[in-house]
């Protein structure tokens, strides 16, 4: 059974690639990735019947989600291990502060995982450049709880964060 190709679809690629690319790139860290994500979330839009109207918000929350899968399902470990492989040749200035670093990062990540999906969703959609009452839309929640989604979703990342270094 052959699936035809919405007309429409290169011109929501066109226009909203850069946004999905970022959105993914903010939760997991790698633009390789995040790029692989857009992949998938293209395909899934261009077997949808999402208005292109309606395209933006729809592949923004598609992209935090599949990226989030991408954390949750432990997929990350083979672009790890390429990285590692990858850095053994290049020269790091402070290897202590490297390793701090990915660290921190990838605490946050897995403590980003943990929240509840809106929550996390809410939280890298308006940390990804999105105004209020885009996530609002992008979420079918209203403008006037994004504010209280957002800091909510701060507050369980602090906990999370927090839980996490009290039980290393």
């Amino acid at each position: 059974m052959a699936t035809s190709v919405r007309p429409d679809l290169e011109e929501v690629f066109r226009r909203e690639y850069q946004r999905v690319v970022g959105v993914a790139a903010r939760v997991l860290g790698s633009r390789d990735q995040a790029e692989d994500v857009a992949q998938e979330v293209f395909l899934s839009f261009g077997r949808s019947s999402v208005p292109a109207g309606e395209a933006g918000g729809w592949l923004s929350v598609a992209a935090a989600h599949t990226a989030l899968n991408v954390i949750r399902s432990g997929r990350r470990r083979t672009s790890r291990e390429e990285t590692v492989a990858a850095a053994g040749d290049a020269v790091v200035p402070d290897v202590a502060d490297a390793v701090l670093t990915n660290e921190d990062r990838s605490r946050v990540r897995a403590a980003l995982a943990a929240l509840p999906r809106t929550q996390a969703v809410a939280l890298v959609l308006r940390h990804s450049g999105l105004s209020y009452a885009e996530v609002a839309a992008a979420l079918d929640l209203s403008p006037g709880s994004i504010g209280t989604t957002v800091r909510r979703a701060e507050s369980a990342l602090r906990k999370e964060l927090n839980r996490h270094a009290s039980s290393d």
